[in-house]
């Protein structure tokens, strides 16, 4: 629609001659996008971008809708017609407009209204389990109403998943990182479930499909088919960041070596292509490239020959689904999607290690040539809530494979973010570029920002990172905390006024910000043992149960801080210098495992300012101390690496 209609003379002239054309850039302002699409899908019965509304100067929407043609096509409105009629109407009928506009925003406003109240919980639960405790987390309600949630999310998902291809549902096919994290959970939980199952096919055939860059490396944003083969070609940062964590849960859980090779790979793609000189990340690649999608990304099997010779380009094609057909319009995506590996390898007399050194080097050869391209365009907007993302990622990828250019990376951007993406008085701001930082936070930005330091302190052990955290949650609920209905809204007490104040708890391509915010308070009552912390995490908790009720499996990052909520307080302590040397082989070895309710806290000295009770465990001069501690009980201090593996066994 941009190429068809916003960069047409025609259309510019008739827009302008009734019209004041603002367009709103959806990432910088979260908050004018999330209303609008609600009016949207008050009016029409559906949402989608293109996002297209009309409405009085009040900001007052009359009409909505998504994709339009220039002209009338296919029984489809076309938009010069559409401005030509709505602009007459103006003239000569303007008050009818306005009223229709006001009827809209009241009917949203009601529902609204009726959306965000929450009634108390023993409502939702059996009676025989109702009591005035019931909304703690400890209490017998909670965890059944919790575990039934999760339960009946697990159902619908195994009921959507796709056995042949991985998945969820029908084409196009989105990643949705969140939700195979959210199973890595139930698995562990339930382990004689399929849970690991589903999750482990769906990463494979993601892995081998076209969504990912065989070439660059990276994740695009969705594929268009079942297969996983044909990619929408935009990548983003927040896909990538998402993906990489559910790659690595993934390898801590049954170490698998290509769940740890794509991380390291995405990693890869982001450090190189996605990072910005001063430390923060970009935000997206186009899929077009001299106005065609994908072209960047295609190959045909003449090129392939020319750069690789016969003989190797025989071996990368057959394995690689390169052919005269093509899969993609007349050309190729690369994919594994045909598994031909082991059969290449025999038909060429060779080892399959042989033949993945020779695919290596023709991925280097491609990616050379490819590199002279003309490339999609890069939108290098940097923003606070998907550094955040990456941020986490990267330090995850720390803690898990022990690479410091990791632990480096994510550093380098909360550097970033606490210089240029934060105002003199603490508050975070959305976006940074050019020089130029702009936008009150949203509740993403701060509750993404501050996960990815609580998972940057478990990585380093550095306080600073932990008590950068809870000052900018103290801002956080300062600013978006509702005082009625509890939860966050997505817009600051400060921010420009709208209709209405926007909040969101539904996961969609990201995490809402109310679901990583769950968690990460539940994350600083157990870190800090502050009650304040625990207070607030429950009144998050049951702060969205009705709509969890309604479609729990559209909520699977929330669900996985109810899953954190029920299972006891597991804590690694590590008593000594950070630069002690010890201390780095036990932190890998505690990482190396699947520890999704465990956290990680460092005595080094300076962290007793924040939390006085870390003083209770000694430090001895020279050596490090770990102590594992469940349910606020420990078990015997050791410092003798093999004793530390031998208690883990038990943990």
């Amino acid at each position: 629609m941009e190429r068809e209609s916003f960069e047409d003379a025609e259309v510019a002239a008739l827009l302008n001659r009734y019209f004041i054309a603002i367009k709103v850039d959806r990432e910088e302002r979260p908050d004018v996008d999330h209303l609008y699409m609600s009016f949207c899908q008050a009016l029409t019965g559906a949402g989608g971008w293109p996002l297209n509304l009309i409405m009085t100067p009040e900001k007052k929407p009359f009409f909505a809708g998504t994709y339009f043609p220039k002209k009338e096509r296919y029984g489809r409105p076309g938009l010069m017609e559409l401005l030509e009629q709505v602009g007459t109407l103006w003239m000569t009928n303007e008050a009818k407009l306005r009223e229709s506009g006001d009827q809209i925003v009241a009917a949203v406003h009601s529902q609204r209204t009726i959306t965000n109240k929450s009634p108390a919980l023993s409502s939702s639960l059996p009676n025989d389990l109702a009591s005035k405790d019931n909304g703690s987390p400890t209490s017998a309600a909670f965890q059944t109403w919790s575990q039934q949630l999760i339960d009946k999310a697990y159902k619908y998902l195994a009921q959507s998943f796709d056995p042949r291809y991985g998945g969820f549902g029908q084409a196009p096919k989105f990643p949705s990182p969140h939700t195979l994290t959210f199973l890595l959970r139930y698995a562990h939980d339930h382990p004689q479930g399929k849970a690991l199952e589903i999750v482990r096919k769906t990463l494979d055939g993601m892995a081998r499909g076209g969504i990912y860059d065989h070439v660059g490396f990276g994740f695009a944003r969705y594929s268009t088919d079942e297969k996983w083969l044909v990619p929408h070609f935009e990548k983003m940062l927040y896909d990538n960041a998402l993906l990489s964590l559910a790659y690595l849960e993934s390898y801590q859980v049954d170490h698998q070596p290509k769940d740890a090779q794509v991380a390291k790979e995405i990693f890869t793609y982001v450090l190189r292509d996605m990072t910005s000189p001063e430390g923060g990340f970009y935000s997206a690649e186009d899929a077009d490239a001299e106005g065609e999608e994908g072209k960047f990304h295609v190959w045909t099997p003449e090129e392939i020959r020319t750069l690789l010779g016969k003989d190797t380009a025989a071996i990368y094609c057959a394995i690689y689904d390169i052919t005269t057909e093509g899969n993609f319009e007349g050309k190729n995506i690369p994919n594994l999607l045909l598994g031909t590996l082991e059969k290449v390898a025999r038909d060429n007399s060779l080892d399959v290690a042989d033949v993945l050194l020779v695919l290596e080097n023709a991925r280097q050869t491609l990616f050379a040539a490819r590199e002279k391209r003309i490339h999609p365009h890069k939108d290098d907007k940097i923003l606070t809530a998907w550094n955040g993302l990456m941020i986490a990622a990267l330090a995850k990828g720390a803690q898990v494979l022990g690479v410091g250019t990791y632990l480096e990376a994510a550093e380098n951007a909360v550097n970033f973010v606490l210089t240029h993406l934060q105002r003199n008085d603490g508050r975070l701001l959305a976006r940074y570029r050019e020089g130029d930082a702009a936008y009150p936070g949203y509740l993403d930005d701060y509750a993404f920002f501050i996960g990815g330091l609580l998972e940057l302190y478990s990585a380093s052990g550095k306080p600073h990172y932990l008590q950068t955290a809870l000052q900018l949650q103290e801002e956080q609920d300062r600013l978006f905390w509702d005082e009625e209905s509890g939860g966050y809204y997505l817009t600051g007490s400060d921010a420009e006024e709208l209709l209405f104040r926007p909040k969101e708890s539904y996961d969609g391509a990201t995490p809402a910000g109310n679901s990583i915010t769950a968690l990460n308070l539940l994350k600083l009552a157990r870190l800090t043992g502050d009650e304040r912390w625990e207070r607030k995490a429950e009144q998050q908790l049951l702060a969205f149960r009705d709509v969890l009720e309604e479609h729990p499996s559209g909520y699977t990052a929330f669900l996985q801080a109810l899953q954190f909520a029920l299972h006891p307080s597991q804590e690694l302590i590590l008593a000594g210098s950070l630069d002690a040397i010890k201390l780095p082989e036990m932190r890998q070895i505690f990482f190396s495992t699947f520890r999704p309710y465990a956290s990680a806290l460092y005595q080094e000295g300076s962290l007793s300012e924040t939390i006085p009770w870390i003083q209770d465990y000694p430090i001895e001069s020279g050596h490090v101390t770990a102590y594992l501690c469940q349910n606020y009980t420990c078990q015997r201090p050791v410092q003798q690496i093999e004793e530390f593996k031998a208690l883990l066994k038990k943990f």
